[in-house]
């Protein structure tokens, strides 16, 4: 009689790259970009939180995530756009996720970051991994974008086209 053969199922290292993403900007996708070539899967998690008042809806957020990392990184099969509402640790958990990611573009960002990630770890024993994203998207948030497009500035190279199309849509209107 042979011996019973044990299959071992690998372990997915799944990740969460939580923010508001109004909108997505090529800052946060190389973050995402590095993001995928550490972890099996990463999930790009729009945090519906209370005390900002987006640009976007939350659909259009995720539309735009979804079709951006579509233009940009065509073969993203192992990352997904989700939402969330509460606390980042407890989505983390509910998703079975090793860590978090958190993009450092400046050094202003680290402490506030740091806080965060201690209070974290405290909570849930959840590991955050922060990542500094190409030193040419260092000065990019979505916020100076979104006053950028508001003034027709040119953005085109700072966001993917369907987030400066979305922008200046968005914009024409008011």
């Amino acid at each position: 009689m042979e011996p019973a053969r044990i299959q071992l199922v690998p372990k997915i290292r799944k990740v969460i790259y939580p923010g508001t993403f109004d909108p997505i900007t090529n800052g946060h996708l190389d973050v995402i970009g590095r993001a995928a070539d550490l972890f099996d899967e990463v999930i790009v998690a729009l945090a519906m939180n209370s005390t900002k008042a987006p640009l976007f809806s939350e659909l259009e957020r995720i539309d735009l995530c979804k079709e951006a990392m579509k233009e940009v990184m065509p073969h993203s099969g192992h990352i997904r756009v989700d939402s969330f509402s509460g606390l980042l640790v407890d989505y983390a958990k509910k998703e079975n996720a090793i860590a978090i990611i958190r993009g450092l573009r400046v050094l202003s960002d680290f402490e506030y970051e740091f806080q965060m990630a201690l209070m974290n770890r405290k909570l849930e024993d959840i590991t955050t991994v922060f990542v500094m994203p190409n030193e040419k998207y260092t000065y990019l948030n979505s916020t100076i974008i979104r006053e950028l497009a508001k003034y027709g500035s040119d953005i085109s190279g700072f966001v993917p086209e369907c987030v400066n199309k979305k922008l200046k849509e968005k914009f024409s209107k008011k």
